[in-house]
């Protein structure tokens, strides 16, 4: 099977036959609350079933798989309400924006689907904080799985030092989310996640460093399983990351290089950061060969 893509003015889509595997939304209509970003939603193993879940009631600013930021300096990139040191969420006009500026690259070849673009950061009150240049790979890995990788390159546009961080950072205890954040379905709550040291269920393993790791989940209406693994490049900062996962109230998992450790990006300087994400109709005990299938590509 051959993959193709399709693309409008505001989004694209990989298909696998007549499977949309996966709709990457680069110029939403989010509102402002929810800090407006491009995000990947739905997102579908190849036997058609959706492993990812958009705009939650409990966090609406959750949506498929994002790069999130809620610590950028002093501005909210992730959406809702900002953690603020000895006052908890605080509500305040700094949801920034990440704006598509152009599209550099859309194309299959080689049986790879490619699609690179350039964004700018914008803060509420209106401050360019950074250029990007974003690429997504889609392609197959064998009958049961495809991949999807995830590049992003920042370059500070300010005239000075921007800190990268999370709540943790700033005073909130095991709460280090940012960066590449996956949302799972309602039906994969109280799942299982999975690294190559072993299981785990809740929060247990939140904080944790792995290279890699992956959730089981079930679907409803069907008796099966799926799993998504994630894999953190061993060039990324704070690799092996410290990893904001958990399958109670929800499920997601995030590699989250600024989970209890800035990254600070000087003036005029670029951050990078790369990803692989395996999407397969199988459970726990394929995480450890997806995530072999996903190191070379990284």
């Amino acid at each position: 099977m051959t993959l193709a893509l399709t693309r409008t003015d505001a989004a694209l889509s990989v298909t696998d036959g007549e499977t949309e595997l996966m709709r990457y939304v680069f110029v939403p209509d989010t509102p402002q609350l929810e800090a407006p970003k491009p995000y990947i939603d739905p997102i579908r193993t190849r036997a058609g079933r959706v492993v990812s879940l958009f705009r939650p009631w409990d966090h609406v600013w959750h949506k498929g798989i994002a790069w999130s930021l809620p610590v950028v300096g002093d501005e909210n990139f992730w959406g809702g309400p900002t953690y603020l040191r000895d006052q908890g969420y605080v509500q305040q006009p700094n949801d920034g924006t990440q704006r598509h500026v152009g599209v550099v690259v859309a194309v299959v070849e080689h049986d790879v689907a490619t699609f690179s673009h350039d964004l700018e950061w914008i803060s509420e009150r209106g401050q360019r904080m950074f250029t990007e240049r974003r690429s997504l790979t889609a392609r197959l890995l064998d009958d049961t799985a495809w991949a999807l990788t995830f590049e992003t390159s920042m370059t500070n546009a300010t005239d000075g030092t921007i800190a990268i961080g999370s709540p943790t950072t700033r005073g909130r205890e095991n709460a280090g989310y940012g960066g590449l954040f996956w949302r799972g379905p309602r039906s994969f709550t109280d799942g299982l996640l999975v690294t190559a040291q072993g299981t785990g269920t809740g929060s247990a393993l939140r904080g944790q460093r792995h290279e890699w790791m992956g959730y089981e989940g079930r679907h409803d209406e069907v008796d099966a399983a799926s799993l998504v693994v994630m894999v953190d490049a061993a060039s990324n900062p704070h690799h092996p990351p410290q990893w904001f996962a958990r399958s109670e109230e929800f499920a997601a998992l995030n590699p989250a290089p600024f989970f209890s450790e800035e990254v600070r990006v000087p003036a005029g300087e670029a951050v990078s950061f790369r990803y692989a994400v395996g999407v397969a109709d199988a459970g726990a005990a394929d995480a450890a060969r997806i995530a072999d299938g996903l190191r070379p590509l990284l």
